[in-house]
């Protein structure tokens, strides 16, 4: 493989300014969230000209894609780290190192998390790579399920999931890139495979997001303890030991 040609000095001169536009968003969302991003601020604080700032993002909503595309990024990165360290673990431990990789990123970093939640602002509609980025994120759960037996109240779910996989090709190849068949059977496992993550992907975001958004302020338990016990009871739905 080829090294890539080394950047000359006005194109690292580029990089270095847009790391530098989207450090002084991050703080402008960590101040007051997606509705205090204003490039005209950011500009004054750079001490650049309006104009000049447009050179390196379009619009808002470039800027916006960029940190979206750089916050999935990260939380791929955290939850590949915590795979990779409970990669000895059984798969009951490995869900739990997974939520707590995720839970710890998102706990450190509310304002980032929140820009993935959901839409940050009204009307705001996020570009199509971000889904294989949130894949990319989602994807080491997937082989947490890998041979796992579910239960009766998941049944229905594993259903929608193989008949996903079914009729989605990238579906199937993005199992592919996590999960190792026996040969010959590469989609024999497809539905629980998909069912599993996918509820852990739900109960993960709804204890994260209602923790990082306060809702649990003054409810008496600890964020960490609930996701556990979330963990523990998905785990035994699927018979994960």
């Amino acid at each position: 493989m080829a090294a890539e040609a080394p950047q000359g000095p006005r194109a690292r001169y580029r990089e270095q300014t847009r790391a530098e536009i989207k450090e002084a968003a991050l703080r402008q969302l960590a101040e007051g969230g997606a509705a205090a991003l204003a490039l005209t601020r950011i500009a004054k604080e750079m001490g650049l000209s309006g104009p000049a700032l447009y050179r390196y993002f379009a619009s808002r909503d470039d800027l916006l894609n960029a940190l979206i595309r750089d916050a999935y990024d990260d939380a791929a990165a955290a939850v590949g780290a915590a795979s990779a360290d409970a990669a000895a673990g059984s798969p009951r431990e490995q869900l739990h190192v997974l939520a707590r990789g995720y839970r710890a990123w998102a706990v450190a970093q509310p304002h980032r998390y929140l820009l993935i939640q959901g839409a940050p602002l009204p009307g705001y509609v996020a570009p199509a790579d971000t889904l294989d980025r949130a894949r990319a994120v989602l994807g080491p759960f997937l082989r947490v399920f890998a041979g796992a037996t579910a239960g009766a109240s998941a049944v229905p779910v594993v259903r929608q999931m193989a008949a996903w996989a079914e009729s989605d090709a990238t579906v199937g190849g993005w199992v592919a890139e996590y999960v190792e068949y026996p040969e010959g059977a590469e989609d024999a496992d497809a539905g629980p495979v998909l069912a599993g993550a996918v509820l852990a992907w739900a109960q993960v975001h709804g204890a994260v997001g209602l923790e990082v958004a306060g809702q649990f302020a003054g409810m008496g338990h600890d964020g960490a303890t609930l996701l556990a016990a979330q963990m523990d009871t998905l785990a035994d739905a699927f018979a994960l030991v």
